[in-house]
């Protein structure tokens, strides 16, 4: 592509990628009266509504069913005699027909949005503030504006694994595309995408090894959360080989995938089905032809950006997983309220300070806000720990779903919660309790005194901050 092939389009400000925060602040945008050109590669919503959130909590939400359904017994309730039977391409079309919903109301208001120009291509900077968009017929649009907000995503990594180019692999996208359910698979990743996928297939019937290179699962995590967590996947069957390193794959004379691994107890083989590589993601900024207008990466290829989302290069940001930073889809959103506070509204957001929740939507789930209880520790602050099983938590007992426990770190001289960790039934909703706490500077003791409704998974933070070991 040159940029002599097309001629210039002139704009007021120009967002590539209609992910969670180039979407909504392209509309606010032309909301706003600028002349606003929204480019997209390939689908409106970005990751969290085409491969990632919508799909995936969508295909957990069957997985769950079907380990209810076989778990019955232990309700009380009697099945007719005979296995529970899951039909993939089922699921599959369940999670397609949400996805193409979600999709198709972002797009509708995209495309009735004055002002704002929806353009299908894959773009490339040719100058400081110029691009070059090849749309999805082929031909070439150049397009300028002073104003420029990258919102690329990122997409899976492939591990360097010698073989690999040789033998079938699914990743976090290709595997919500099978019609037929693996009879063993295997997972190179113990991250969040190797935990839920891990997980949802050992739940629809297949057997599942999962291969890690660390000393447990979750690297961030506190090692009691991570090893609650390892505990509950090898409750459900899946089997866990640690501290291993894939060193070559193969496909067998069989049909079989196999792959080398150096375990601690030595060399092994493991034979499976399918292979899925859950060893990352990489920004997709590696077409974009960044050189040609200054704007400057790091060594994985994620954009370098200040606190208020700029990059190295005056009037151009970088929002979302493309940009240094947490790559979840709420950070993104929270990237577009802060450069729509920026640059419609006069304001000062930055990223500086801001709260980073997060749930794992394995079951059950992992809500975490705020420090590690061994982040807390090496910022050399006195603490108190407040951990309380969720076999003590009444609403858990009774609903049958007991694994796990909550955990939070408060400051011991100001009684303010610094994190939590909920590993349990609604982990996630629970976190987000703590976190409102957080946000509006509550100490501890007004949720250990609150009233709550009875029985709810509330009423659990009475107990959790009544349970403190030693002021440490």
């Amino acid at each position: 592509m040159t940029s002599t092939d097309a001629s210039l389009a002139v704009y007021d400000a120009i967002i590539i990628g209609a992910g969670q925060g180039g979407g909504p602040l392209a509309t606010a945008l032309a909301q706003a009266g600028h002349k606003t050109a929204l480019i997209e590669r390939e689908h409106v919503g970005g990751t969290c509504i085409n491969t990632g959130c919508t799909p995936t909590k969508t295909m957990i939400a069957s997985a769950r069913v079907a380990y209810l359904v076989r778990r019955a017994a232990s309700y009380g309730v009697r099945l007719p005699e005979g296995e529970v039977q899951v039909e993939m391409g089922a699921v599959r079309q369940r999670k397609r027909a949400i996805v193409e919903s979600f999709r198709q109301g972002s797009e509708r208001r995209i495309r009735e949005a004055a002002g704002l120009d929806l353009l299908k291509g894959e773009a490339r900077f040719v100058a400081s503030k110029e691009l070059e968009v090849r749309l999805a017929d082929g031909s070439l649009r150049r397009l300028r504006a002073e104003l420029i907000v990258i919102d690329v995503g990122a997409r899976s990594a492939r591990p360097r694994l010698a073989g690999l180019e040789s033998v079938p692999a699914l990743d976090s996208t290709s595997i919500m595309e099978l019609d037929s359910l693996p009879s063993h698979l295997l997972i190179i990743g113990g991250g969040y995408v190797g935990l839920e996928f891990g997980q949802m297939f050992r739940r629809f019937g297949s057997r599942v090894t999962l291969v890690h290179r660390g000393k447990q699962l979750l690297a961030r995590e506190d090692e009691d959360v991570a090893e609650a967590v390892a505990q509950i996947l090898r409750e459900d069957g899946i089997e866990l080989l640690l501290e291993s390193i894939p060193q070559q794959v193969e496909q067998a004379p069989d049909g079989q995938l196999r792959l080398t691994v150096t375990t601690p107890q030595g060399e092994r083989q493991v034979s499976a089905s399918h292979l899925l590589l859950a060893t990352g993601r990489q920004p997709n900024t590696d077409t974009l032809n960044l050189e040609a207008c200054g704007v400057r990466t790091d060594e994985r290829g994620r954009i370098l950006v200040n606190e208020r989302l700029e990059t190295t290069v005056a009037g151009i940001y970088a929002i979302g997983d493309a940009r240094v930073g947490p790559a979840f889809t709420h950070i993104s959103y929270d990237d577009f309220r802060i450069l729509r506070t920026n640059l419609l509204e006069g304001g000062q957001a930055s990223t500086r300070d801001r709260l980073v929740p997060y749930t794992i939507f394995i079951d059950p789930q992992l809500g975490r806000i705020g420090l590690t209880e061994a982040e807390a520790r090496a910022g050399g602050r006195r603490i108190r720990v407040a951990k309380m099983p969720m076999s003590a938590v009444a609403r858990a007992l009774e609903v049958d779903e007991a694994r796990g426990f909550m955990k939070a770190i408060v400051d011991a001289e100001s009684g303010q919660i610094l994190g939590a960790a909920i590993l349990g039934i609604e982990g996630g909703e629970i976190m987000a309790m703590l976190e409102l706490a957080m946000l509006g500077k509550l100490p501890y003791t007004v949720l250990r005194d609150a009233i709550f409704a009875h029985p709810t998974l509330s009423e659990a933070l009475n107990n959790l901050f009544s349970s403190f070991a030693d002021d440490e």
